[in-house]
């Protein structure tokens, strides 16, 4: 049985995805329900999950992840760039900051230096880049890991977020409407979002224009609820003026 499992683990692994009648043909002395069995075996190794009629490998769900998000971190490059120089100008030593998850805020990270801070932040690899600046305290919130946006999230983090005072939060959105106004797509992400603007002196959200119009299923915040939005030369004059009629400072 050992070396049976074994040879479909090798398979599924190989193939990243694989049907059930697939296993058969490989396996044709062996029954359906033996190897639904191993299937099964499998997924409570954590190499693979099982899907109608076959199963995945788990890492190959997690290489298709990883590229996901590659492939974020690429796109609108310049414009991102540009907004993260623009907010590191609202930076001032000595301070308490909130470094949200996201490609854009990443970018700001990179930007940061050597400046004295006390960084707290929700995504690993925002703390793994800033823990290179000698003069940062850096924090991260913990709890459960998303592999789609590389964020904490959940009743730990919560709980971590209840403990430290934040000056400024510099906050990322998947999308914005005047309508809906921030909005993201997880759930527990848009609970840790609204507990850091709860928190924060100041909230500064950065955002391509890309972002406008798109509506996600969670607001983790209003116009009303962020001081400063900073975006591209892309982001409509309009939409500028409806948000400086309720008193917010829109940077381009």
């Amino acid at each position: 049985m050992q070396e049976r499992i074994a040879q479909i683990k090798q398979y599924i692994q190989e193939k990243g995805e694989v049907k059930l009648t697939e296993l058969e043909a490989l396996l044709p002395g062996v029954s359906s329900m033996t190897l639904r069995r191993d299937l099964q075996k499998l997924e409570e190794m954590g190499v693979a999950v099982r899907t109608k009629g076959g199963a995945k490998s788990i890492s190959h769900l997690s290489r298709i992840k990883e590229e996901l998000y590659a492939t974020r971190t690429l796109e609108n490059m310049a414009e991102k760039t540009a907004i993260a120089k623009k907010a590191l100008g609202c930076i001032e030593e000595d301070r308490s900051i909130f470094l949200d998850s996201g490609t854009t805020v990443m970018c700001l990270a990179q930007f940061l230096d050597s400046q004295k801070l006390f960084i707290t932040t929700s995504s690993p690899n925002i703390a793994l880049e800033c823990i290179k600046n000698p003069n940062a305290t850096v924090n991260a919130i913990g709890g459960s890991l998303s592999r789609e946006n590389l964020s904490f999230s959940g009743i730990t983090a919560l709980n971590f977020l209840d403990n430290i005072n934040i000056d400024i939060a510099f906050m990322a959105a998947s999308g914005f409407s005047m309508k809906n106004g921030f909005t993201g797509g997880d759930f527990n992400e848009c609970e840790i979002k609204k507990r850091v603007i709860e928190k924060a002196s100041k909230v500064i959200v950065l955002m391509d224009s890309s972002k406008l119009g798109k509506n996600l299923p969670f607001t983790f915040a209003k116009p009303g609820d962020i001081d400063t939005l900073i975006s591209d030369d892309r982001f409509p004059k309009d939409i500028i003026r409806q948000l400086g009629r309720g008193g917010k400072r829109t940077v381009l």
